[in-house]
């Protein structure tokens, strides 16, 4: 009876473990921790909100091709920025003073920035202008086991899967580190591929740089997995190997 008794104890702590393999990011770092960055701008998407300003040698003539605040003045403020942004419809469009609607479709800001300078030029509005087109309302929303889920926005130009995890807190203990789900809208298409962290790999992949609207899903490791389903924490573990040894006991006087 007591050999029973030890093998379930034995079983409780081991299904309630992570191995040291399960927790460690980019083992083979030592190893596999070099290589080029290719930095990439993301595709415009719909409901995606631009700020874009133009600028000539004359301030006045380029006034008509600008949105002001409801104040008349330059803001800082992110939220009162997006209200004056320009909304890319659910067709990639906008809607701009003068030049009238423009098409964003499969363009990056860059690409919208050069379409738009070369219209003022060609069209005679500006002679030399700068134009500036900014994407303001990136996010990215990260689920799972992190300790703090959540919508995050950003407003680099490019972000890695690790800065976004670290906005979401880092995983917890229970993440499944060598499985991490991303899923991502492109050209229409939903896509959604896997990551191990453990590994380097993932640093020379498409999914390195996250973009726009991406979502992470951090699952449970197995350990987390079977906890939930057969004993639920360490109170209980302690809970039930007390009333065992209890049981024990008084079987055997």
């Amino acid at each position: 009876m007591k050999l029973k008794f030890i093998t379930f104890f034995v079983l409780v702590l081991s299904v309630s473990c992570a191995s040291k393999k399960e927790v460690l990011y980019m083992q083979d770092a030592s190893t596999n921790g070099t290589g080029a960055i290719n930095y990439e701008s993301s595709a415009i998407q719909p409901n995606d909100i631009l700020k874009i300003t133009v600028e000539s040698l004359v301030p006045e003539a380029a006034l008509p091709y600008n949105k002001t605040s409801t104040q008349g003045m330059q803001v800082q403020n992110i939220q009162v920025l997006q209200l004056d942004g320009y909304l890319v419809s659910l067709n990639n469009t906008i809607e701009f003073p003068v030049l009238g609607e423009i098409s964003t479709a499969g363009l990056t800001t860059d690409q919208l920035n050069d379409i738009i300078k070369d219209r003022l030029i060609s069209e005679g509005h500006l002679s030399n202008p700068t134009v500036n087109v900014r994407l303001i309302n990136a996010k990215v929303t990260v689920l799972g086991e992190v300790n703090r889920p959540g919508t995050y926005t950003f407003t680099e130009q490019n972000i890695t899967i690790l800065q976004a995890l670290g906005y979401a807190g880092d995983l917890t203990i229970n993440g499944k580190r060598e499985d991490i789900l991303i899923t991502r809208e492109v050209n229409g298409m939903r896509k959604v591929t896997h990551i191990d962290l453990t590994s380097t790999a993932f640093m020379n992949g498409e999914f390195y740089f996250i973009k726009p609207n991406d979502v992470i899903i951090v699952n449970p490791n197995d350990p987390r997995v079977k906890n939930a389903g057969f004993i639920g924490d360490v109170g209980t573990i302690l809970t039930i190997a007390s009333l065992a040894l209890s049981v024990t006991i008084l079987l055997t006087r």
